[in-house]
């Protein structure tokens, strides 16, 4: 493989250099991010770099980056991600040429066995992979956590993508205080703003769906306090309700008519009663992923005289035809062309790399707006990715919440 880099081209001419190499790539973090080949402004050559140990040299190494790996995945031909080594060197090595807005996830599977079977793309092939992947020990940013047992993922920001400046827990500010909680036979963890009195209340409200992954695992809550710390939300109580497995997690984010009466009937009532909360729609958020990105939008659909504002993050408006694309499918987008216009408010982002999403996000902003209502949206350069929604999941509160 021809090795696109500048940098790497001048390290396979001098070997020797192999050491001062990667002590610079200690000292500024990596990838390696170097200018346009083509020259253009917009686009950088991203090169991503893996130590190899000596102790146990790889055979092969996989660079799995968000998205752009999961397209050749889905085509069974992961061959152009398989990383090359720099003659002489201990050095692998692959680059891509990204918009310098790009924001993903990635890891490296490092493998000490045949070609093929570091080129595998069944299913339980791909599970082991994920299950072994590593993160780049000299990324730099703040790396994503995974579940599951899994390592954590290391993030890929170029310098134009959106500034995720409230992702880090900062040492020098009051933290809020988490609960684990249940109610009604569901968990649910409750992050409580700094200071936090139920007689100092109402609190405005934030309901997050896919809370196992907010609480414990991404540690919101930082985020959450640097976003009160700096006044860019008012004091507010956060509800993570965590789904019961994934079978339940299908039949509750499908616009379960059922599951957002128990959000609004039951959830709320309770945290009101707990912890001091507002029973105002228009200081209470919905916010969720991927199906929870549909099911934010159908709570405010359903029962706008509880949430006000919803916060969607690549929802899935395909729902429910799996064929997507035909007539049949966009319910809750052909509900809001076709009802009369609700007082709530909306965010709305989706990554132009999700190019299952993305066409049908559009519809829904467009739609919305042509109704008369108030929407936020947003493109972003990335994928399906937690690395991606971290930082617009503090933007879409701040919109909705920081009027």
């Amino acid at each position: 493989m021809e090795l696109q880099s500048p940098t790497l081209r001048e390290l396979a001419d001098e070997p020797g250099a192999v050491d001062a190499f990667w002590a610079q790539a200690a000292t500024h973090g990596t990838p390696l991010v170097e200018p346009d080949p083509e020259g253009h402004d917009a686009w950088r050559l991203v090169t991503f770099l893996w130590r190899d140990d000596p102790t146990s040299p790889a055979s092969h190494v996989l660079a799995l980056l968000h998205t752009v790996t999961d397209k050749d995945r889905h085509a069974h031909d992961l061959a152009p991600h398989l990383m090359a080594k720099v003659p002489g060197t201990d050095v692998w090595a692959i680059s891509h040429r990204l918009r310098a807005d790009h924001r993903a996830s990635y890891q490296f599977s490092v493998h000490r066995g045949t070609r093929e079977d570091a080129l595998r793309t069944d299913r339980r092939s791909w599970l082991r992979v994920l299950d072994e992947a590593l993160p780049d020990p000299l990324a730099a940013g703040v790396p994503l956590a995974a579940r599951d047992g899994r390592n954590p993922s290391s993030v890929l920001a170029l310098p134009d993508a959106p500034a995720q400046d409230w992702a880090a827990a900062r040492e020098s500010i009051p933290r809020g205080k988490r609960i684990d909680a249940e109610t009604d036979g569901r968990r649910v963890g409750v992050h409580l703003p700094a200071g936090h009195t139920a007689d100092d209340g109402p609190y405005s409200v934030a309901v997050l769906l896919d809370g196992e992954m907010w609480g414990p695992v991404l540690d919101f809550g930082a985020t959450l306090d640097n976003l009160h710390h700096e006044g860019r939300i008012p004091p507010t109580v956060t509800l993570m309700v965590e789904t019961m497995g994934r079978d339940r997690r299908m039949a509750d984010l499908s616009c379960s008519e059922e599951f957002v009466d128990w959000l609004a009937d039951v959830l709320l009532p309770w945290a009101a009663r707990e912890y001091g909360l507002t029973g105002d729609p228009a200081r209470t958020v919905v916010a969720g992923q991927s199906a929870g990105g549909l099911t934010a939008a159908f709570a405010a659909f359903h029962r706008p005289e509880r949430f006000g504002n919803a916060l969607s993050q690549s929802g899935s408006f395909w729902w429910p035809d799996g064929t997507e694309f035909d007539g049949g499918s966009e319910w809750l987008t052909r509900q809001f062309a076709t009802h009369e216009k609700l007082p709530v408010r909306f965010h709305l982002e989706v990554g132009l790399q999700e190019w299952m999403l993305l066409p049908q996000n559009r519809h829904l902003r467009n739609v919305l707006e042509a109704r008369g209502y108030d929407v936020a949206y947003r493109e972003f350069n990335g994928g399906h990715d937690y690395a991606c929604w971290r930082g617009g999941l503090a933007d879409g509160l701040v919109g909705l919440l920081g009027r």
